[in-house]
């Protein structure tokens, strides 16, 4: 996963990829551990995770969907529509993540994801991303 996804901990969002079909969906597995590391302070007594990184999981997980765009790439996220936040994530909690690849015009891809967890929706948001060379970014 680590040669596709740039992220690592404790911004690596994926635990797991189930499914991955290139260019088109992926579907990945985020087990919310009570150590996360923003657990501490999202809420003190009431550990919540943040709905930033619910889209940050689905845009990770949009991120696998493209993987099969080329080898020396990566998807930088550049914009971020129609977040919805249906149920709160805790510590112990197992979340499945989708995302379908909606349309892709030259370096610019739209994407669709949702975390799921026991089949209700939790998080949702549609995601727009830029493949760009890793050299292009310094790395």
């Amino acid at each position: 996963m680590t040669d596709i996804l740039p992220h690592r901990p404790p911004f690596l969002m994926v635990d797991k990829i189930l499914e991955v079909e290139p260019g088109r969906s992926a579907r990945a597995v985020k087990c919310v551990s009570a150590n996360e590391p923003y657990l501490a302070g999202h809420f003190p007594g009431f550990p919540v995770m943040p709905g930033v990184l619910l889209v940050e999981a689905i845009a990770q997980t949009a991120a696998l969907a493209a993987s099969g765009l080329g080898g020396d790439t990566i998807g930088v996220l550049a914009g971020i529509d129609e977040a919805r936040f249906r149920r709160v994530v805790r510590p112990g909690d197992v979340l499945e993540i989708t995302s379908e690849i909606l349309s892709m015009k030259k370096s610019i891809g739209k994407a669709h994801g949702r975390a799921e967890m026991d089949g209700a929706v939790v998080a949702e948001a549609t995601v727009l991303f830029a493949i760009r060379s890793k050299d292009d970014l310094g790395g």
